[in-house]
């Protein structure tokens, strides 16, 4: 069976694929992750995890590489993740009280050929007073997350309601990626390692 290697360094990633026992490998893809703001969210999600995974895939000829990506959409705008903590005040502001919905672009490339898919999450984020999103930026949690929150840290307080699949907001949609590592003969229960 070819190597499992994940296209990122997100340490939920990793530890979604930790939780199910897989053995793999991470590594940081170096694609850069512009988005266009008026351009198709799920089109830019999936495509930035293709990128991602053909990146580390280049460096690992004959591996089972996954990529994944995330954008959050707005009023149907795309939103990525802040470049500084203005940026992350500003997004939050802007879904204070409204309802979003998290992209997630996942890729697999390798043996078997290339695969991609997309997973969406609705999110409805609390009325939030200026003290709370001072007080959230604080935690600086803001930093390398999509619309600048990280629902598994304590931003999970900033959201009255998540409608969909719970590991999508972590930033891998483990029943859709899982699905395709079974196809590609992937033991999803493989035995425990010996010491």
């Amino acid at each position: 069976m070819a190597d499992l290697v994940l296209a990122s360094t997100s340490p939920a990633r990793r530890a979604l694929l930790e939780q199910v026992g897989l053995a793999f490998r991470a590594e940081a893809p170096g694609v850069e992750e512009r988005l266009d703001p008026a351009a198709d969210p799920v089109a830019q999600a999936r495509d930035l995890a293709l990128r991602k995974a053909h990146a580390v895939a280049q460096r690992h000829p004959g591996a089972l590489v996954v990529g994944a990506d995330q954008v959050l959409v707005l009023g149907g705008r795309a939103l990525g993740k802040p470049a500084d903590e203005a940026e992350a005040r500003a997004q939050l502001r802007s879904m204070s009280g409204a309802t979003h919905t998290l992209v997630t672009g996942v890729a697999v490339v390798g043996p078997g050929g290339t695969f991609q898919g997309h997973e969406e999450t609705r999110l409805a984020v609390r009325a939030l007073d200026a003290a709370e999103v001072d007080a959230y930026l604080a935690t600086g949690e803001w930093r390398g997350c999509a619309g600048g929150y990280r629902v598994e840290g304590r931003g999970l307080a900033l959201f009255e309601r998540i409608d969909g699949d719970w590991t999508n907001v972590l930033g891998l949609p483990m029943p859709l990626l899982l699905g395709e590592l079974r196809r590609r003969g992937v033991p999803l229960f493989p035995p425990p390692a010996v010491c």
